[in-house]
């Protein structure tokens, strides 16, 4: 199956609105506008959006390259990009489907250190945001793929789906 155009107009255009806003909460900022706090709340919000998009990409690049087969968000407004199919993969491509998620995330945190800083409101509100992010992730993923990795069953739940639900 495809991946839908939809989603991926929908991910780049979250994420060019989330620079731009970025940006411009800087510029504002920097001119001591009566605009700088409502843009660096925009930005602040924008930026761990576009992360979270960034994570959930590198799931799918994770479970495409380990050959796992994916069932894509029909609707546009869907939190999640995809769901596994846990009938139809292995913990192999489970793990990989993770780990592609986790790679992404530290990235983007590597990338999101060098370029954000707490001189500028949003980038705060970003950085704390990104922090709560990484700390989900932690608390709900992680747990997850170390049981499979020591051999638990595939797990179920809104993000997965068995063989045509």
């Amino acid at each position: 199956m495809r991946l839908p155009r939809r989603l991926i107009v929908r991910d780049l255009g979250v994420i060019a609105l989330a620079l731009g806003v970025w940006r411009g909460s800087h510029v504002l900022h920097d001119a001591a506008s009566a605009y700088a706090w409502p843009a660096a709340l925009a930005a602040g919000l924008l930026i761990p959006l576009a992360a979270f998009l960034v994570h959930e990409w590198g799931h799918l690049v994770g479970a495409r390259a380990s050959g796992a087969r994916v069932v894509y968000a029909e609707r546009i407004r869907s939190v999640f990009l995809f769901r596994f199919d846990v009938a139809r993969n292995d913990r192999r491509q489970f793990l990989a489907m993770s780990n592609g998620g986790f790679a992404a995330s530290l990235l983007l945190l590597a990338l999101l250190g060098t370029r954000l800083s707490v001189r500028y409101p949003g980038d705060a509100i970003a950085l704390g945001f990104a922090a709560l992010g990484v700390l989900a992730t932690l608390v709900l993923e992680v747990p997850v793929a170390w049981r499979v990795w020591r051999g638990a069953a595939l797990p179920t739940g809104a993000a997965f789906v068995s063989g045509r639900d």
